[in-house]
């Protein structure tokens, strides 16, 4: 009997290369399919990090011929091809809204000729906006949108719809949705239309909120990856981390390879069918606490982290995961601690050379009045 095959769109990427290594140690084939797109591949050649028994099928997700091929024989989908980053999307509208709407789209166009078992789509933290938050006395409330004279005050917290102080809690998938950037928008659509496409067709689809990421082979050289390889671009060239805000913002933050053997898990799991689950640690943490931690693991102790004092138009205060869902349906738990994690990341970095762009993304936001 043949192993069952998974196509990974963005399989080459951070986050894609990870889950294919995951289904290699589970017995199946995996096809790759990534455009290589210089912003995250600058030499637009095979990662070295690709396990060698990944199928490569370089293409583009939005072209319906290169998509047709990559779904020849394939029993699954792993859908993670995507532009990432809530900062260039409000400015690099058009390319986003096309790879990421238009190319699921031309995805779910093809499963019509090529049905598949299981369809499993990335989706993001960031469509919550802001996370979820409670009174003093314990009882949920809403966030208030930070109006720009609230930023401009340097008065960080959210309020509540009667202006009364209000306490992070972890925010589980039954949140409604707050679309604060194109990418949010974007990462909606994708989930919201694998789930109509799967419900219509009897494709059992499974939608992923990834929180923030992280792990070895992140694209340093990208100003627009995940926060912990931003930093560490910046220490590996002697510069310190640029924080927004006042760095206390609280962020939830997941190794990739707890990430890999959930995505595993969902393929593996009957009963799934139209759900939506958070994938985080279901702790949090601050920015400025991370980018500390870093600097000690990388020996930078004595580069402090920048406060830029700025905000960036988009971004909200509080956001970390309940895992109760992922825990009660897949018996997730966070194998991989912060410290772990990162002292593994930091043995990776070794050697490695970062392209620092960060301040040139930071004065493209700026001349856009993106920051404030």
């Amino acid at each position: 009997m043949s192993r069952a095959r998974v196509l990974i769109t963005g399989g080459a990427g951070f986050i894609g290369s990870h889950v294919g290594r995951a289904l290699l140690e589970g017995g199946y084939r995996v096809r790759a399919l990534d455009m290589l797109t210089p912003q995250v591949h600058p030499e637009r050649l095979r990662p070295d990090y690709l396990d060698c028994d990944i199928e490569l099928m370089i293409g583009d997700v939005r072209d319906p011929h290169a998509v047709r091929r990559a779904l020849i024989d394939v029993d699954s989908v792993v859908h993670l091809a995507a532009r990432v980053g809530v900062g260039q999307s409000m400015y690099e509208v058009g390319d986003y809204v096309s790879v990421n709407s238009l190319g699921t789209a031309v995805l779910l166009q093809a499963l019509l000729d090529h049905p598949v078992q299981r369809l499993v789509v990335a989706s993001s933290m960031s469509i919550y906006g802001e996370g979820s938050y409670v009174e003093r006395n314990g009882r949920p409330a809403t966030a208030r949108a930070r109006a720009r004279d609230q930023l401009a005050a340097r008065a960080w917290e959210p309020r509540g719809e009667h202006d009364q102080e209000l306490t992070p809690v972890p925010t589980p998938e039954t949140k409604p949705p707050s679309l604060n950037s194109i990418y949010a928008l974007n990462k909606f659509e994708q989930e919201r239309s694998a789930l109509l496409f799967g419900e219509a067709y009897g494709i059992p689809t499974v939608a992923l909120r990834f929180f923030n990421v992280y792990g070895p082979h992140q694209a340093l050289s990208n100003p627009y990856t995940g926060v912990l390889a931003i930093f560490a671009a910046r220490l590996l060239n002697d510069k310190p981390p640029l924080v927004f805000e006042d760095g206390e913002q609280r962020r939830d933050f997941v190794c990739v390879k707890d990430v890999a053997a959930l995505c595993r898990s969902v393929l593996e799991r009957s009963g799934l069918a139209g759900e939506v689950i958070n994938v985080g640690s279901g702790t949090s943490v601050t920015v400025n606490e991370i980018a500390r931690r870093l600097a000690s693991i990388l020996g930078k102790e004595a580069i402090e982290p920048e406060l830029t004092g700025e905000y960036r138009v988009g971004d909200i205060r509080h956001c970390f995961a309940d895992i109760t869902r992922a825990m009660q349906t897949l018996a997730f738990e966070p194998s991989v601690t912060l410290e772990a994690g990162i002292t593994e990341l930091a043995e990776w970095l070794e050697g490695q050379v970062a392209d620092d762009r960060i301040d040139q993304a930071r004065r493209e936001l700026s001349s856009r009045g993106l920051t404030v």
